[in-house]
């Protein structure tokens, strides 16, 4: 996926949880309601991690320079992964306590009809950037599952901000049944209860999150098509007998790195090896555009296992 498309979704993200944040805070300050403030300090959190991603995804474009020969495409993971840990640390935590708390320490709400107003006003905003968030991802995983292209996406920025919102619309139609049941029913604790269900909602997001953009942080693999038809231009090309190995890692999202161990027939000339792992290299960039560098080496199966 493009990081313009990332950055669209990322951007109304922002605004929409800004817009309501605030509502949010000023909402459980009148009334008291615990879940109304899990959902503000949520909706602040959520805030701040776009502008972790932006922050990630500006400084992954930086060119290569000596100090990182490959770029700062990884740049992007790591953003990835801090908003995975904030989820958790902040949102989720902060959650938790003020929901066990309340359970502990029951406080009767003030009018409840300010916290619908602001909920059903959040549903929209967040509705409208979910939205746009899953229709860039839908465009982006193509024939595959949703948990198989999550998994095999390399692009976080979307498929986070994707959980993020899912995560919030779950969260307010949390906060609205606890509201709504507590104050029709008279037991004060179900209030304390749906921050406790937000908090372990918030908790489940942030384990999935940072389990994917940890495997992105040490190195993931290309994709498997990508992989096939890598190891399917080397083996067309002229003089190759075998391909030994083949390696690919991504060092960002629109970054592939290449290793080729290959084994040519036994007259080629080094010449000739030359000439066509030049011509390999240029076969396997104009396929496979996301492949930046290519490193081939030309060695007999034997050498390579005993190495």
């Amino acid at each position: 996926m493009a990081h313009s498309g990332s950055k669209k979704v990322i951007y109304a993200a922002l605004v929409g949880n800004a817009l309501i944040s605030v509502t949010k805070l000023g909402a459980a300050a009148t009334t008291g309601s615990s879940a109304m403030l899990s959902e503000g300090i949520h909706s602040i959190v959520d805030t701040g991690n776009q502008v972790l991603l932006l922050l990630g995804l500006g400084r992954s474009t930086r060119q290569a320079d000596q100090d990182h020969p490959f770029g700062y495409g990884k740049e992007i993971y790591f953003w990835s992964f801090v908003v995975a840990i904030l989820i958790f640390a902040v949102g989720s935590g902060v959650s938790l306590y003020e929901g066990i708390h309340r359970l502990l320490h029951p406080e009767p709400m003030g009018d409840p009809r300010i916290n619908y107003i602001v909920l059903a006003l959040a549903f929209v905003f967040e509705g409208v950037a979910w939205g746009m968030a899953l229709k860039e991802f839908q465009l982006s995983k193509g024939r595959l599952g949703y948990l198989q292209a999550v998994r095999q996406s390399k692009d976080p920025a979307t498929f986070v901000v994707l959980f993020e919102d899912t995560a919030a619309m779950l969260g307010i139609i949390v906060a609205f049944l606890g509201i709504w049941l507590g104050h029709v029913t008279g037991l004060i604790w179900l209030d304390g209860a749906a921050s406790v269900v937000i908090g372990l909602i918030l908790g489940l997001t942030a384990w999935f999150l940072a389990v994917e953009t940890k495997h992105l942080l040490i190195g993931e693999a290309a994709a498997p098509d990508c992989v096939a038809g890598v190891r399917q231009l080397a083996t067309a090309t002229e003089g190759v007998v075998k391909v030994n190995e083949l390696l690919t890692l991504h060092m960002g999202p629109e970054f592939i790195l290449v290793n080729l161990s290959l084994d040519f027939q036994d007259d080629y000339t080094a010449d000739r090896i030359e000439a066509a792992v030049a011509q390999l290299e240029q076969n396997i960039k104009t396929d496979w555009p996301l492949v930046k560098k290519v490193f081939a080496k030309a060695e007999e199966r034997g050498s390579l296992t005993s190495a």
